[in-house]
């Protein structure tokens, strides 16, 4: 447990998940003095028992933090953590406080919310991140930040320095947003026509091996084909630790804005259609990973 370093501001941390608990670990690290609030009662416990940290057990238990950094699974947590019951964390804050989201949400509900809470003097920084679980460990994620008050991304700069090793500024509040869910769009259309060109060779007798091994040496290859199906899929292992509802919502926000600005986006329908299928066939937490399973019977583990 690391003692908090002389003139780090308090800073509060609502999520502390697969990513939300290593991420709130290197702070507390760093000597951030930390509220640590989860909504499971006994992973809180655990993360204070281990690393430190005050529980935020109500919204006055954050009266001294000026940033609290959201790490949930989308923009409706976050504005009921925010917002909601007994008027949510922002009713305890200071104005000039911060909102730090850097979960994966809606960037047209990330406008909504700070427009809420201009009134108060609190603001709003989106920094969604990049990288997954073996880089939330080692700090040094990508981070996408959106915002253009200067004065706030000054404020919570410390707080990104901490988490990650690439800091994007991507625009206007909610750009970091939508750069993720259009990032993640690309990852899930990758892993889509990847273990579609598995199942197609499989069938016809290649190994699921060999296939990565040509495609991860051509023109084919991506993040999903070097990394995911190798290590994953083709293993049978299964464990990204990233949940397959998690990016179905993500490619659904890439979708859903395509719509908004008025772009036609037929491969982005798709993939949102199929990755969609894929949740409510397998489950919101089934690895993502293991989406094939809800699109054909066939087995993609190599032989």
């Amino acid at each position: 447990m690391t003692a908090p370093a002389p003139g780090k501001s308090p800073a509060g941390f609502v999520g502390v998940g697969n990513m939300g608990r290593r991420m709130a670990a290197n702070l507390a690290s760093a000597g951030f003095p930390l509220v640590i609030r989860d909504s499971d009662a006994e992973t809180q416990r655990r993360f204070i028992a281990e690393h430190g940290g005050e529980p935020g057990d109500s919204p006055r238990a954050f009266a001294g933090a000026t940033v609290v950094v959201t790490m949930l699974p989308d923009g409706n947590a976050v504005r009921e953590a925010v917002l909601g019951a007994r008027g949510g964390i922002a009713s305890a804050l200071s104005p000039g406080s911060v909102i730090l989201d850097m979960s994966s949400a809606d960037p047209v509900g990330t406008q909504k919310l700070a427009a809420d809470l201009a009134p108060a003097g609190i603001r709003v920084v989106d920094a969604p991140v990049s990288g997954g679980i073996a880089r939330a460990e080692t700090g040094t994620l990508s981070l996408m930040v959106g915002g253009q008050d200067e004065d706030a991304f000054a404020h919570v700069l410390p707080v990104l320095q901490t988490l990650g090793q690439r800091i994007f500024r991507t625009g206007p509040l909610g750009s970091g947003h939508a750069m993720k869910a259009l990032n993640n769009f690309l990852g899930a259309s990758a892993y889509t026509t990847a273990v579609e060109a598995l199942a197609i060779g499989k069938e016809f007798g290649l190994d699921p091996r060999v296939m990565l091994d040509v495609v991860n040496s051509s023109t084919g290859r991506s993040f999903n084909t070097e990394v995911v199906l190798k290590d994953d899929v083709v293993t049978g292992r299964y464990g990204t630790g990233f949940a397959l509802g998690l990016l179905a919502k993500d490619v659904g926000i890439a979708a859903g804005l395509a719509e908004a600005v008025g772009v036609n986006a037929p491969a982005c329908q798709l993939v949102r259609d199929r990755w969609a299928e894929a949740a409510a066939g397998l489950g919101f937490a089934a690895d993502h990973s293991e989406a094939h399973k809800q699109w054909w019977t066939i087995d993609l583990a190599a032989d």
